[in-house]
């Protein structure tokens, strides 16, 4: 195990960077106006990174009035012009990488390894995708529907988004919320977590610095209660995207619907993993250690759930356990280290209490507690493996957001599928086999928005992200996400230059 704060002096200097304040109006920092601060802390250590004057709701007034300032020039550029600016964005991130990689795992606690390796560039990928996508928004073809006229439809953006996005993925969320808005046309305000802002507010000055105009993206940090509300039901903001738990996402429907605002959510999930037993044992069991304890399972699409049928359930159990304990905890910015902390200690504690009271009801086979010694000062939580749990019962019904996985067995191929889908979420699964027409059954039957096969967690921004049932509705990435950021206009031209139309008959005169 790596002590923290041993192996990398040079970390992320977060009070160097945001000593001008910690909120992102109009092209610029500037202090928060709520009159209360916020402490972004290092989960790894416990020490405070950064103190900053949260937002209020003048600051999200003001955000919202610099995005509405800047709309009307912002969706009249062409579709090539607001490419060719997300193409330097791409560019300024990507030779920031290092900055954005030290930085969310800094205030997330994520290994570093995990952010240069999968968020930063990730997040450059999107961004390329959609310097490309903006170019191909299109309506349906013109034609002659009526016979009398020309129909069309254009595509155009739909003006202010505000949107709140999680703290598991701070980068990623905020590249997923403000691309298809901004490559669609539209301005943006983007309430990050108030506890890992870091990378969000990198973010909007790389494009700044990149020559995406003023007041197109703006950044306000502040609590849920206060800005992220205001924001939500701001009545110049025209739609919202939110990610985050089920429980929040009703109260952010709740404010959306109140000022009928369009809404997109993506809420949680509890996602399976179904074995069958011609699956590669060694395959599946990698694949559930990875699936289960990426982000140290704090990803909505995490491996939580794992079925099992049960000619491989011993075996599997067995593996899977022995994979979990090679797994090295340590120092985030440490080279070696697998597994970072959980994001806080608040958070760990409410993993913890899960496994505490499954202890009653089932059996805890690795893991299960949190790492004494140098880790201790750390959200740290080892990784856990729990078996003997009922169907119905917490740890498999609920979303524990940390590194646990629950294993199961079944018996037919209906009772795995059956189970698969016995929650009320539906955001990802996976499903373990080599015959071909028992994998694709179960891509067409479990109710969930990805389910891959012999693989989990991989993720692409070509494809679209979102879920079914309490998941959530609407999708990130990929140009389907365009629908959340558009509308549709029916545009209808007469052919005949006639005065009088046949169907004026119907409110005055006879044929």
């Amino acid at each position: 195990m790596q002590k923290p704060g041993t192996a990398t002096p040079d970390r992320f200097p977060a009070r160097d960077r945001f000593a001008v304040g910690a909120q992102y109006v109009a092209g610029r920092l500037t202090k928060g106006t709520s009159g209360h601060t916020q402490a972004v802390v290092d989960p790894a250590t416990g020490d405070e990174i950064l103190t900053y004057e949260a937002a209020g709701t003048d600051d999200v007034d003001a955000a919202v009035a610099a995005a509405r300032a800047a709309f009307p020039g912002w969706a009249a550029t062409t579709p090539g012009e607001r490419s060719d600016a997300l193409h330097r964005f791409a560019a300024v991130v990507a030779d920031r990488a290092e900055e954005f990689a030290r930085a969310e795992s800094l205030q997330c606690g994520k290994p570093l390894k995990l952010t240069r390796e999968f968020d930063v560039p990730g997040t450059i990928d999107n961004i390329a995708f959609f310097a490309g996508a903006a170019r191909h928004l299109q309506g349906q073809s013109a034609g002659e529907y009526s016979g009398d006229h020309t129909s069309y439809v254009r595509r155009e953006p739909i003006g202010v988004v505000g949107s709140v996005a999680p703290w598991n993925y701070p980068l990623q969320m905020a590249a997923w919320k403000i691309l298809p808005a901004v490559a669609a046309g539209n301005t943006i305000v983007l309430k990050p977590a108030e506890t890992t802002p870091l990378t969000s507010l990198l973010f909007a000055q790389a494009a700044t610095d990149a020559g995406i105009p003023d007041g197109v993206i703006n950044i306000v940090c502040g609590t849920g209660r206060e800005a992220g509300e205001h924001l939500v039901g701001h009545p110049d903001v025209v739609m919202t995207s939110f990610t985050g738990s089920t429980a929040v996402g009703r109260r952010v429907a709740e404010i959306a619907t109140a000022t009928a605002k369009r809404l997109h959510l993506e809420l949680g999930g509890k996602a399976p993993f179904v074995v069958f037993d011609d699956a590669d044992l060694e395959a599946a069991a990698n694949g559930a250690v990875a699936g289960a304890l990426i982000n140290t399972g704090q990803d909505c699409t995490a491996a939580t759930r794992a079925y099992v049928q049960r000619p491989l359930y011993e075996a599997f159990v067995e593996r899977t356990a022995a994979l979990m304990e090679t797994v090295r905890l340590g120092d985030p910015f440490a080279p070696g280290t697998d597994l970072g902390p959980l994001v806080s200690h608040v958070q760990r504690d409410r993993v913890a209490a899960f496994v505490e009271r499954a202890r009653g009801y089932a059996r805890v086979v690795t893991g299960g507690e949190a790492p004494r010694g140098e880790l201790e000062n750390g959200a740290y939580y080892r990784p856990t493996l729990v078996v003997d749990a009922a169907q119905d019962s917490e740890i498999v019904q609920s979303e524990i957001f940390g590194p646990v996985l629950v294993v199961l067995p079944f018996d037919s191929d209906d009772e795995g599928i059956r189970l698969a889908n016995d929650t009320p979420y539906g955001l990802a699964a996976s499903a373990w086999s080599r015959d071909v027409y028992r994998a694709g059954r179960a891509t067409r039957e479990i109710r969930a928005g990805c389910v891959w096969v012999n693989d989990h967690i991989p993720i692409i921004s070509e494809m679209p992200h979102g879920g079914y049932k309490a998941s959530g509705f609407g999708k990130d990435m990929s140009a389907y996400s365009f629908e959340e950021y558009t509308q549709l206009k029916h545009v209808m031209f007469d052919n005949t230059a006639i005065a009088r139309k046949d169907w004026h008959r119907t409110i005055f005169g006879d044929r």
